[in-house]
């Protein structure tokens, strides 16, 4: 009652004249009441999306107040909410047997920490580092928000028409995807700042057998619930990215499309399920995390992953048998 009295009352000081007139403190006292409201609307059960339009508000009409706090409020409401028991369990460098025996024979998914410190991407990779090194190369690019989309399309450009458009522009719903196998074949130079997991060492295949993928794209990008034929590091390099994964024995709640061309992706959206036409989709168990730069995720073979970017993220990912 309060928070709204305040935003009431700041309203009309806000539209009293031209905006230039408007003084900027009562832009900021706008700012606190929807602050104060917001907090009220953070107890409520399905308002976040009420709650991000008083922070746009807040951002749209008032002005900045304590270090951009309503910025960091919607980082905050957006970021996903993982359960303790759906955790997926953290491991420090553990050993190749270890890793063996708990996780790649049992086939159970882990995030390895402590791992590529030492790669020099870690350090050198940026935005503007891959337009120095790379940035009038031509490389394919998947455009839309996911590939299941109607609209989904691929097209060559150069990185640095692909940073210009998809990453430095941050318009909702413009979405790129810079998803390459042959990208470290292409530029050397990016390949020269990896390397192999030594745990794809406890694979069948020889080390030519391994494909190494680039995944580069702004906040936002998702890649549908689906499964890949074979065991998949997932190293993250820049920014941080939400996974949902579980268990190929979980594949007939999943709902796999019919046609041969999309029979490894399901159906259902994991973060807006239509429990009405996917009910059984209830009643899967999966696992969670938020994998952040320097970590590393093991997926196993044939287990279903969902992948969504909360930052500007670039990904490596090594797919071994």
């Amino acid at each position: 009652r309060v928070s709204e009295i305040i935003l009431d009352y700041t309203w009309e000081k806000l539209n009293i004249g031209t905006w230039r007139d408007v003084d900027k403190d009562w832009r900021r006292v706008y700012s606190y009441g929807c602050l104060f409201k917001v907090l009220c609307m953070c107890n409520e059960q399905d308002a976040t999306a009420d709650t991000i339009r008083v922070c746009d508000m807040g951002l749209l009409m008032g002005a900045s107040i304590l270090d951009n706090i309503l910025v960091k409020v919607i980082n905050v409401l957006q970021k996903p909410v993982i359960k303790s028991e759906e955790i997926i369990p953290l491991l420090h460098c553990p050993s190749l047997e270890h890793f063996r025996d708990n996780h790649m024979t049992p086939q159970k998914p882990v995030v390895l920490e402590g791992i590529v410190d030492h790669w020099s991407c870690m350090k050198k990779w940026s935005v503007d580092y891959l337009r120095q090194i790379a940035g009038c190369r031509t490389v394919p690019v998947e455009v839309g928000s996911r590939y299941t989309d109607e609209e989904w399309s691929q097209t060559l450009m150069t990185i640095n028409d692909f940073i210009d458009q998809y990453i430095v522009t941050k318009f909702q719903n413009n979405i790129g995807y810079l998803a390459q196998h042959q990208l470290f074949d292409q530029i050397p130079e990016l390949k020269q700042d990896i390397c192999i997991p030594d745990y794809c060492s406890l694979g069948e295949g020889e080390e030519d057998d391994i494909t190494i993928n680039a995944w580069f794209g702004p906040e936002g990008t998702i890649s549908p619930l689906h499964q890949d034929p074979q065991q998949n590091f997932l190293v993250q390099v820049i920014g941080r990215k939400y996974i949902w994964l579980c268990s190929p024995q979980e594949s007939e709640n999943l709902y796999p499309h019919e046609t041969q061309l999309l029979h490894n992706t399901s159906q259902v959206d994991v973060e807006e399920p239509d429990l009405v036409k996917f009910p059984k989709f209830e009643q899967v168990k999966f696992q969670a995390c938020i994998l952040t730069p320097g970590q590393v995720l093991f997926i196993p073979v044939k287990y279903w992953h969902y992948v969504r970017s909360l930052d500007v993220s670039f990904s490596v990912s090594f797919w071994w048998s």
